[in-house]
């Protein structure tokens, strides 16, 4: 497999789709008027950057994400121009690519040190001799 970083600067924007809307976030009196949100559509099925195995790989980890149609859907209404919400969805996608193609780091197996299980069990000790304490004496 290659690098993510490769993969999510290949150039997709050919193959991308963006729709405007009306924006429910910052903009004063213009919020009514200008569609300033941004939604970039990506249908993953019809991808010709993409490798089959790449497909495959993405529709397991997006399988939640997808559409019924196999698209995916990315919406940013952050900033109040269109331009900065278009740059901003762009950079979300590579971001979800290089993140989808990036294997998870093994987990390396730890043990408590002495020192803290030694710490752990007078806690206990003290706390059960405190209980202890608290009951009636026996005749």
């Amino acid at each position: 497999m290659k690098d993510p970083k490769t993969i999510a600067s290949r150039d997709f924007l050919p193959e991308l789709q963006f729709q405007t809307s009306r924006s429910s976030g910052p903009g004063g009196q213009n919020v009514n008027k200008l569609e300033t949100r941004v939604t970039l559509r990506f249908n993953l099925q019809n991808s010709n950057v993409l490798s089959e195995e790449e497909k495959e790989l993405l529709l397991k980890k997006w399988a939640k994400q997808l559409t019924n149609e196999g698209e995916l859907l990315i919406s940013s209404e952050a900033h109040r121009t269109q331009l900065r919400n278009k740059d901003e969805v762009i950079a979300k996608f590579r971001k979800a690519i290089e993140q989808a193609f990036t294997k998870p780091k093994p987990r390396k197996k730890t043990k408590p040190s002495k020192g803290a299980i030694e710490k752990r069990l007078t806690s206990k000790k003290n706390h059960s001799e405190k209980k202890d304490l608290r009951k009636p004496p026996k005749y």
